[in-house]
């Protein structure tokens, strides 16, 4: 059984967010006193009492806004209410009912599902504020005082919540699903691709760089498995990261690279790999997750018989630290090759994931400094006494040795190649790890 979801939503500014990240636990949804901050769905889980839940943040819903994002973000909030088991509308006390609470009010109202209202920046301590009964004029019955900022008040929201949950019937388990953080920089089409995906406008595709801001989470399941995709804010040069809210959008990104297991690094084809696509793909060389480049909009690519080798070559150049990542070339506008990029998501995760015996590792340790011998420096040699395994995710391998001095890089590398050659390991990075006879 599906586990109950809480659509909190309201107009802009009332503190949605900052509610959101409360009662999940953690600062997921970027809060700002700016409107407009929140555009796509985000969702986290959370538990009450023993009742596990799915939380969701919308942006503000404007009922008479305008313009590109703005009906964007009111599609996002009306797909969220449709889903939603309950529903929290969030209001702000220190401005009192709005035309826009009641607008908002009667749509929730017209939606026939349960809702909980809770009148938010009610930060004081003693005795209730006179002002929050102004609320009981939207027909929502009781309001719930909260305040995001202190946490006042959200025990009781959530009580009410799961009073007008549906049934448990138990038998709820939390799936096993592969994270994908989807990375890349502005309008690689990190967005489409999720989309293109699920299937349904998730998240907003604009022209405009910067429309996604916060890293979106959206489960997804098919008959090769099941994932949690994160549509992540593209990452842009630090010179053009001008305001606190694109900082915040910046630092959701890389959130999003570390607690992924795989990442999908679009690169833009019509503009091939720049310097940005290079600092991007290191964030997820450096944080150690497996990874498959994705070269996206081929379908704006002009081909003869050997546009692809020559694109593959290109990458494989100028992202030249990490030859081990598949390439795929993929149009997430026409759905081409979309779904070989499960294919390869389970199989670099299964590769992530190798563990190789020491018994196994040092057989290929010996059969290597058999073939090459270890260096030597001033009548010093290297010796390299055994291999183990001490990691996954990336794998990862500890080298003891005499004299951690005389382990050049190159024989390092050297080392690693003769691993992958034997264990593949593709789209992953390997760590090695030197211990010198002696250390503790």
């Amino acid at each position: 059984m599906p586990k109950p979801l809480i659509a909190i939503v309201g107009r802009p500014n009332v503190g949605k967010s900052m509610l959101f990240n409360r009662i999940a636990g953690r600062r997921l949804s970027i809060v700002e006193d700016t409107p407009g901050v929140t555009r796509d769905r985000l969702y986290a889980p959370s538990d009450w009492n023993g009742r596990a839940f799915d939380l969701v943040d919308t942006g503000g819903i404007e009922p008479q806004g305008s313009g590109e994002i703005l009906l964007f973000m009111r599609e996002q909030a009306r797909i969220a209410i449709d889903m939603a088991d309950v529903i929290v509308l969030v209001c702000d006390i220190t401005t009192g009912v709005t035309a826009s609470d009641g607008e908002v009010a009667s749509m929730l109202l017209r939606s026939g599902k349960p809702v909980v209202l809770a009148v938010n920046k009610c930060d004081g301590t003693g005795a209730e504020n006179p002002d929050i009964f102004e609320f009981y004029a939207l027909g929502l019955g009781d309001p719930v005082a909260v305040s995001a900022a202190h946490g006042h008040g959200t025990g009781d929201l959530l009580d009410e919540c799961v009073k007008r949950f549906p049934p448990d019937r138990g038998g709820a388990e939390e799936d096993e699903r592969i994270s994908v953080a989807i990375i890349g920089k502005p309008n690689a089409g990190k967005s489409s691709l999720l989309n293109r995906i699920l299937g349904e406008t998730r998240v907003i595709v604009s022209e405009t760089e910067g429309t996604t801001r916060d890293a979106v989470d959206a489960a997804f399941e098919n008959g090769q498995g099941k994932y949690m995709f994160i549509d992540t804010a593209g990452l842009r040069r630090k010179s053009r990261v001008d305001d606190r809210i694109e900082k915040y959008s910046v630092l959701r990104a890389r959130m999003a690279v570390e607690r992924s297991e795989v990442c999908l690094i679009m690169i833009d084809a019509s503009e091939g790999v720049t310097e940005q696509d290079t600092k991007v793909a290191g964030l997820a060389h450096e944080a150690g997750r497996a990874s498959v480049i994705v070269v996206n909009k081929w379908d704006l690519v002009e081909k003869d018989g050997k546009t692809m080798d020559r694109m593959r070559e290109e990458v494989r150049r100028d992202l030249s630290f990490m030859p081990y990542a598949p390439i795929v070339f993929i149009s997430a506008k026409t759905g081409q090759r979309v779904d070989r990029l499960f294919e390869l998501i389970n199989y670099v995760a299964d590769q992530a994931s190798m563990r190789i015996t020491t018994g196994a590792l040092n057989g290929v340790l010996a059969a290597a400094q058999a073939r090459q011998q270890p260096p030597t420096d001033k009548g010093r040699r290297l010796k390299i006494y055994y291999m183990t395994q001490t990691g996954i995710r990336p794998p990862t391998f500890v080298c003891f040795c005499n004299d951690a001095e005389l382990f050049h890089f190159s024989y390092r590398r050297y080392l690693e190649n003769q691993i992958r050659s034997v264990y593949g390991l593709e789209g992953a990075p390997v760590r090695m790890l030197i211990r010198q006879k002696g250390d503790k």
